[in-house]
């Protein structure tokens, strides 16, 4: 039976890295974690509140983010697993931790909520840069594959937002 230690941090870890390169990778991708979720609790808001010409177009797109999120979120978290510290991701630790600003919840307007998420995902981005940063310094591929497959869906998921402003 596995135990966990004090730190977070188990015995028997199926990673091929050492102990402090597990924990600064599995450091960096709470923080990622805790954006995502806060992330996507921001797009649904954005989702079931949008209003406006654009909606048929929109409503849809920003179910296909958080969706998408969500995949991200759930691989992110099993890669702190993996690397043999626990996830955390409760409601009131995603807003006390959270890196993102809050979401007006009371926008309804369209291309308002494009503003919103634009400004969001860039928000987002550099802290999962750092993170796969982190990554790579101590060769950890399979953690920047995933979060390089997040990076490079939200980079252009930003470009689509930006284009939706026309910039």
């Amino acid at each position: 039976m596995k135990t966990i230690q004090k730190n977070g941090a188990h015995s028997g870890i199926p990673s091929h890295l050492d102990t402090e390169a597990r924990t600064g990778v599995a450091s960096a991708l709470r923080s990622v974690l805790l954006d995502a979720i806060d992330l996507h609790t921001q797009i649904k808001v954005a989702h079931w509140n949008i209003q406006g010409a654009q909606f048929a177009a929109l409503h849809p797109l920003f179910d296909t983010y958080a969706t998408a999120l969500a995949g991200y979120i759930d691989a992110i978290a099993e890669r702190i697993r993996v690397l043999g510290h626990l996830a955390v991701g409760t409601a009131r630790h995603v807003a006390n931790h959270s890196r993102l600003p809050e979401y007006p919840q009371d926008t309804t307007t369209d291309m308002t909520h494009v503003e919103l998420l634009l400004a969001r995902f860039d928000a987002f981005l550099p802290g999962a840069v750092a993170a796969r940063i982190t990554a790579d310094e101590v060769r950890d591929i399979d953690t920047a594959d995933i979060l390089t497959g997040m990076i490079s869906e939200f980079d252009k998921n930003a470009w689509f937002l930006r284009s939706a402003l026309g910039r």
